[in-house]
């Protein structure tokens, strides 16, 4: 019978969470923390770091995991990066359970950068009105750029002020749509967009509203991670249980 450690914090993650309970699978959801209130799961929940691989690789031996499945953020480049090694370390099969990247379409004015520092560098210039839809963890670096008022929306509300000397904060929680991101970029006159590739369609709609409001975005691009086996839909990943890994392919990311 499997023993599933499921690394989670994704809207994917809380899917498969339901799907792995409907099956009876015994698995436990594991989150980073960052989040104060996460979405009530049918799957025991830990909350917390594991120490780093040989801390996450000693978890897999003592809970007696059989699979991991990462379904953490796509710029968890960190995480993604242990778990890679520390399932080889326990000798156990993964699989990681992520979106495509998000593609630019005719219309949008996409600029490219591969970090934050990128980011923060490229906003160099005169006061602009700038939307950084980064969450919250990456936000305090853009006060090297203090001359531009910045659109902050975040998950939880911060328990200090952003490191920034004009900004806005807006808390809500996705997904999001099309009509009310284009009211708030209206609304708080946003003349450029400043997101992580993060793919799927919780957080599509900014984009697509940008795209139509004829507004330029600096794209975050995705880190490298190491090679593994990835599936894009939770039911993938129970075929993957089902036949030992084997109807996969793998993608390098």
């Amino acid at each position: 019978m499997p023993n599933l450690l499921l690394l989670g914090g994704t809207t994917e993650a809380s899917a498969l969470a339901r799907l792995l309970a409907e099956r009876g699978i015994s698995a436990v959801l594991s989150y980073a923390g960052r989040t104060r209130a996460p979405v009530a799961q049918p799957l025991p929940v830990r909350i917390g770091g594991f120490g780093g691989v040989a801390g996450l690789a000693a978890y897999l031996r003592e809970q007696r995991v059989t699979h991991l499945v990462d379904a953490t953020h796509p710029f968890a480049a960190t995480m993604s990066a242990h778990a890679v090694e520390a399932a080889q370390m326990a000798g156990i099969p993964l699989i990681a359970l992520t979106r495509p990247g998000w593609q630019s379409a005719a219309g949008d004015r996409w600029t490219h950068v591969s970090d934050i520092a990128g980011a923060v560098s490229a906003l160099a210039g005169p006061p602009r009105r700038v939307m950084l839809a980064l969450g919250r963890m990456h936000v305090d670096a853009f006060a090297a750029q203090p001359q531009h008022h910045y659109l902050l929306r975040f998950v939880d509300a911060p328990d200090k002020l952003p490191a920034l000397p004009h900004h806005d904060l807006v808390v809500d929680r996705g997904p999001f749509t099309v009509a009310g991101d284009t009211r708030q970029l209206q609304g708080h006159a946003i003349d450029l967009v400043v997101c992580k590739n993060a793919g799927g369609t919780g957080a599509e709609a900014k984009l697509v509203a940008a795209r139509n409001l004829g507004l330029p975005v600096l794209m975050i691009d995705r880190p490298a991670l190491p090679v593994r086996i990835e599936v894009y839909r939770p039911k993938e990943v129970l075929a993957w249980l089902d036949h030992a890994g084997t109807s996969t392919t793998e993608r390098g990311v």
